[in-house]
């Protein structure tokens, strides 16, 4: 029996060292990670994923992306025929933003972010007071590697401006009850994680070992 392809793509400016505690049977499944491009100069969403799915070298795969990372994946299933696309701490469309995003959209407020402070997170571990904040800047520094500020400033646009409405029924959709970035009350039609924030792949990473294969396999 051939494995099944597994493609996963991280979140907003992480790094696929997100998937570290995700292990799938290597008997069954054959894991890909993938990583985030710098986008090319006024590159839309539709031809930054036609160019990633360009990275999917297997037949009918499994794509499953975290966050921003889910809404990749939904686009790049344009161009890519996909097993199965499974979304973790995602949308299925601009409905289910939060009312702060929609603002955001409306009066351009995402433009003001001051992403250049990203790009050099580890510079402020000095001036981080307490082994918590530390604890949590040396995180942000190992996680959330791609922090080129022409790709954040890119993708922020890219996330508030989505503008899907329809939602693809066939999308599978792993939403945590305590997510601060898409409040579960804006969501629809998901498998619920108790406990689950934003960063759920990396705090409950037991739950989808246990879980995610069965996902793909039902």
């Amino acid at each position: 029996m051939s494995k099944i392809p597994v493609y996963f793509m991280p979140g907003l400016a992480a790094s696929a060292m997100i998937f570290e505690r995700i292990i799938l049977s290597a008997d069954v499944f054959e894991t890909v990670l993938l990583e985030w491009e710098i986008p090319l100069d006024k590159e839309t969403l539709f031809d930054y994923a036609k160019r990633m799915a360009q990275k999917i070298i297997h037949k009918n795969p499994v794509l499953i992306g975290v966050s921003f990372g889910g809404i990749l994946v939904q686009e790049m299933s344009k161009f890519v025929d996909a097993r199965k696309v499974i979304i973790i701490s995602s949308v299925k469309s601009n409905s289910e933003f939060p009312i702060k995003m929609k603002l955001a959209k409306t009066t351009k407020a995402y433009k003001l972010i001051p992403t250049n402070l990203l790009e050099h997170v580890e510079s402020l571990v000095p001036f981080s007071f307490g082994s918590k904040i530390n604890k949590k800047l040396k995180l942000y520094e190992k996680f959330l590697a791609f922090r080129d500020r022409r790709y954040l400033d890119w993708a922020i646009e890219q996330v508030v401006l989505w503008e899907r409405t329809i939602v693809d029924e066939k999308v599978i959709h792993i939403h945590g009850d305590e997510d601060e970035v898409f409040p579960i009350k804006f969501i629809e039609n998901c498998i619920v994680v108790k406990g689950g924030t934003h960063s759920m792949i990396l705090t409950k990473y037991r739950w989808f070992n246990e879980n995610l294969p069965k996902i793909i396999l039902e």
